[in-house]
């Protein structure tokens, strides 16, 4: 991932991770994760529900 497109996406969302919105991210086989980012880099995002989750972007 280029440094140009992980600037555009860390404002977007450190946003949701501070205001702690709850998200829905789709995978690319279908299956749709929610809960609240509790944090990411430039590979990874950490996502609460009832569990942790890590996902690969």
């Amino acid at each position: 991932m280029s440094k140009v497109s992980y600037s555009l996406q860390e404002p977007f969302l450190n946003g949701l991770r501070r205001e702690r919105i709850p998200v829905a991210i789709y995978l690319v086989n279908g299956i749709k994760l929610q809960g609240v980012i509790e944090s990411f880099d430039q590979f990874v995002i950490m996502l609460k529900n009832n569990v942790s989750q890590v996902v690969y972007k």
